[in-house]
Order: C-alpha cells, then sequence, then structure tokens
C-alpha cells in the first residue's frame, strides 16, 4: 500500500522545533517527560524523530517496557500568543536503536544538535545513551495564524 506523503505543513513545523514532550504510562501511572529531538522530516513513510534517553530513566524504562513504546507527544514553542499559537500533537511507537540502526540516526541527531559533537564533556556521554526512534502513526498540526482552531492531521497510508 502506497503511504501518504506528509503535508509540508506539517514537515515544517516538525523541523521548525527542538523539543517534544512525550507522554506515557507505566505501572505508576501517567508521565510526560520532555526531550530534544531531531527528525528526518522525507523519510519515505512518513517522518521519523530521534531522541537520546537512558533506558535507566523513567520514561525510558516506560518505553522499552511491555507497553509497546506507544506514546503521545507535542511539540511547540513557549510564549506564544493564543491568535498565533502553532505546535504539534501526534502518537506514534518509540523503540530504541541497536548498532546497526544507530549510525543513520545519529547523524540526523548531530546535524540537528552539532554542539553534542563539539563537547568533549556531552559527545561521550550520549554516544553511551540509548538513540530513540519515534514513528508517529498520527500527526495534527494546530495554526491559529490560519485563523482559530485551523487544524491539518496526517495518518500513514493504511492506518484507521
Amino acid at each position: 500500500m502506497t503511504e501518504r506523503a506528509c503535508p509540508p505543513s506539517i514537515r515544517r513545523a516538525l523541523t521548525g522545533h527542538t523539543t517534544m514532550t512525550l507522554a506515557y504510562a507505566d505501572e505508576d501511572g501517567p508521565q510526560a517527560a520532555a526531550v530534544l529531538y531531531a527528525v528526518d522530516a522525507d523519510a519515505a513513510a512518513g517522518p521519523v524523530l530521534y531522541f537520546v534517553t537512558s533506558t535507566g530513566t523513567r520514561h525510558g524504562r516506560a518505553l522499552a517496557g511491555p507497553g509497546e513504546g506507544r506514546v503521545a507527544f507535542t511539540a511547540q514553542q513557549d510564549g506564544q500568543q493564543w491568535d498565533g499559537l502553532t505546535g504539534l500533537q501526534g502518537r506514534g511507537r518509540c523503540r530504541p536503536l541497536g548498532d546497526d540502526e544507530r549510525a543513520a540516526g545519529w547523524r540526523v541527531y548531530t546535524d540537528r544538535f552539532p554542539f553534542v559533537l563539539e563537547s568533549e564533556r556531552l559527545r561521550p556521554a550520549l554516544e553511551r545513551t540509548t538513540l530513540w526512534e519515534l514513528r508517529p502513526d498520527w500527526l495534527r498540526l494546530i495554526d491559529n495564524a490560519q485563523g482559530f482552531g485551523h487544524k491539518e492531521e496526517w495518518r500513514p497510508a493504511g492506518t484507521p
């Protein structure tokens, strides 16, 4: 089945932000965590987001646990006025990348955040930390600059 292309407006919004808030649930209930992310907005099957977090954190344990890595997330800039508010809502699956897959995702991440490679302190720490892939199966762009409550949605073809 052919994938529907992700609209340019949603791809621009994804690349225009750098922080997403991941929402997940574990045995202690719902929780959220903010992480820096980089996006491969032109991936053939739809956007792919990459972020770094340890599997020892609460959200890392929850994502690697029995919930199959299902998350909801948002990305937006702070300090916006309501009439110009723009941001994203999404859902998808996260998974840690193994050694064979890590190189491509790491390139996307360090292209977005070159300071990671430039820092003698940060680079080795993040190189030892787990790199995650998030594949959205639903995205909604909210853009009040186009009219209050303006929404655009995307789902890959074949996604209910």
